[in-house]
């Protein structure tokens, strides 16, 4: 089975739009969502609409902190900019939609694999996983061989060795890597509506569940459509320069 693994979509309509697009044309058969499917973008009721249709047909979906923001209030932790976005969106919810992202669960294990938006070793406290130390500590912290999370915005890979030894790996755009079963994975396919590394395409990536390979993608969208939206809502004007490529 093929399975797209798509995360931080912020909603972001165009981005997901041309996701799922090219999703399909690569033979997917279902779809995992690593979380934050609100917070930044212009069309939050239309994201989380389509995604209750794709739960609904059997996709999984992990809870992302935004989403849990929208429904329960910012963090501490979130900068100014994105407790106004918080704010803003959940006006632009209806109580249904609310109720859906309260009921999304912070993690879910399907066979060998573990899906969670920020880590696997306190996956309520969203902290982030920034290199190799905190890969390890994740991969440590649950028996499935492979963890798929979201959170942070670039796309990576890590592995574990059975001695410990943690290694990270940059994918390239379109390249099947192999995931050897002498080692464990966790793997971050970037975000699908807000990349944050000098690129605007959106991200996500494949898992090929037979062939035991992961695929990472990039996707070119109407950014600028997106980044229109966002000024015509009034929003940061720093979030619309990120949908254009900016840090």
């Amino acid at each position: 089975m093929k399975l797209a693994l798509i995360a931080d979509l912020h909603a972001n309509r165009e981005a997901f739009g041309a996701v799922l697009a090219h999703a399909a044309a690569q033979g997917t058969e279902r779809h995992a969502f690593l979380g934050d499917y609100v917070g930044y973008g212009a069309d939050p009721g239309w994201v989380v609409d389509r995604m209750r249709e794709h739960v609904a047909a059997g996709a999984i979906a992990v809870r992302g902190n935004h989403d849990a923001a929208v429904v329960a209030g910012p963090q501490s932790s979130m900068v100014a900019d994105a407790r106004a976005i918080v704010a803003w969106t959940r006006d632009r919810l209806d109580p249904a939609q609310l109720a859906f992202l309260a009921a999304l669960p912070l993690t879910r294990i399907e066979d060998d694999s573990l899906f969670v938006h920020a880590n696997a070793w306190a996956p309520q406290e969203w902290a982030y996983l920034e290199g190799r130390s905190e890969a390890a500590r994740s991969l440590f912290a649950t028996d499935r061989r492979f963890t798929f999370c979201g959170h942070v915005h670039v796309p990576m890979l890590y592995n574990l060795s059975g001695t410990g030894k943690a290694g990270e790996f940059k994918p390239s755009p379109g390249i099947a890597i192999p995931l050897s079963s002498q080692r464990r994975w966790l793997a971050i396919p970037g975000s699908a509506g807000q990349p944050r590394d000098g690129d605007p395409a959106a991200c996500y990536a494949v898992f090929d569940t037979e062939a035991q390979a992961l695929t990472f993608h990039r996707v070119p969208y109407d950014h600028a459509a997106a980044a229109a939206k966002v000024r015509a809502a009034g929003l940061p004007e720093r979030v619309a320069e990120r949908l254009g490529g900016d840090h």
